[in-house]
């Protein structure tokens, strides 16, 4: 992940973000978000997030070309698909981010619980209510999640130093 995130970062042209963009990465995908200046302040919050939205927009359309180019080198390189997005002021937006099925086994009691979302119109079917649940877990939990992260980042380290096999 070091080696990744340290090419995407040597690899950006100059001056694209303010300061070092947030580079996360897991086995389907690199997803590359920075800042870049906002627009001068108007005083009124609905006109500033339309600004910044506005200043988004020109930034995803003027590196375009750039950024498919950076992202089929990472994809080559790094066998990943790069997505790119952008924060300014209060607004982030992350552009074409790849949405991965995933399966898994549940119970009826599981079951149930995905069933019962889609029949009160919180999700439209189980897989929507499932990604649904993953979501609320990841807002409300975030900390623990970040520290459980953390931890797996330190036994790769300890395993990195262990003796070679």
């Amino acid at each position: 992940m070091d080696e990744i995130s340290g090419w995407i970062r040597g690899r950006l042209p100059e001056g694209w973000y303010d300061g070092a963009p947030e580079i996360t990465v897991d086995r389907e995908e690199i997803v590359v978000v920075g800042r870049i200046r906002a627009p001068d302040e108007s005083g009124d919050a609905a006109s500033e997030r339309a600004a910044e939205a506005g200043r988004i927009q020109r930034f995803r359309e003027d590196t375009r070309a750039e950024r498919m180019q950076v992202a089929r080198e990472a994809e080559h390189k790094f066998g990943r698909k790069v997505a790119w997005g952008a924060e300014c002021g209060e607004t982030r937006q992350v552009f074409t981010s790849l949405s991965v099925p995933m399966m898994t086994r549940l119970r009826q009691p599981e079951r149930r619980v995905l069933d019962t979302l889609v029949a009160a119109g919180v999700a439209r079917s189980r897989a929507d209510a499932l990604g649904w649940c993953v979501r609320l877990v990841g807002r409300h939990e975030g900390e623990w999640i970040d520290k459980l992260r953390d931890a797996l980042v330190a036994v790769d380290q300890v395993r990195a130093a262990g003796p070679a096999g």
